[in-house]
Parts: structure tokens; sequence; C-alpha cells
């Protein structure tokens, strides 16, 4: 059985402080994180308000998802690749609506950006 399953999020959780070290990529997850949000919030809206606002929810979830890429490459860590589609959107929701928000919470976010090795 895959390391992922049967808890995705479980899984993400105990990487995350790992891969979420590097200043640059904090600050862009601090600005991208809440924008994957709002685009994500927008696209599932459409059908309520306007059918473009799915197109511009897709985009900026696209380039929120883009500009955290770039993020991970300074990482000392890389990432652990994708295994497939089902694995990439799952992980992406995770990490922004789940992890990101929980790793600011606890406090892993101010320890990672203090350089704290005890996270």
């Amino acid at each position: 059985m895959d390391q992922r399953e049967p808890n995705l999020v479980a899984w993400q959780w105990s990487l995350y402080p790992v891969a979420h070290h590097d200043r640059a990529n904090l600050v862009l997850h601090v600005l991208t994180v809440p924008l994957f949000m709002a685009g994500t919030l927008a696209a599932v809206s459409a059908p309520l308000t306007r059918w473009w606002f799915a197109l511009v929810g897709l985009g900026i979830m696209a380039v929120s998802f883009a500009a955290q890429g770039a993020g991970h490459k300074r990482e000392a860590s890389a990432p652990v690749p994708f295994s497939g589609p089902g694995d990439v959107l799952g992980r992406i929701f995770a990490e922004q609506w789940i992890n990101f928000p929980r790793f600011v919470l606890t406090g892993g976010l101010a320890r990672a950006w203090r350089g704290d090795p005890a996270q």
C-alpha cells in the first residue's frame, strides 16, 4: 500500500515541516494560498453567479499553484513526485485547504521562519 493511503492529509502533514523552510517559499505560500482559496470559491460559485467566474477562478488557482511550485524548488528537500492525476488533485487541495492553514495555526510557519530545527 502506498504511504499516502489511507490518509493523504496525515501523510502530507508528516512531511510538511521538511518541505517548508525557505523564507521565499514561505512568503509565496502566505500570498498564494489565500489566492488559491479565492480561486476555488470563484470557480465553485460560477453556476450560481457568472459563468466566467469559473475561468477566472481556475486561472487564479493555476497561477497560485505554479508560484508555489517555483517556491518548492528553492527547498533543500524536493517534494515527493506525484503518482498520478488523482494524487495531484488530492495533494494540491489538501495543502491549500488543510495543511498550510494548519501549519500557520499551529505555529509551524513561525518556527520555520525563525529557522527552529525542532519543528
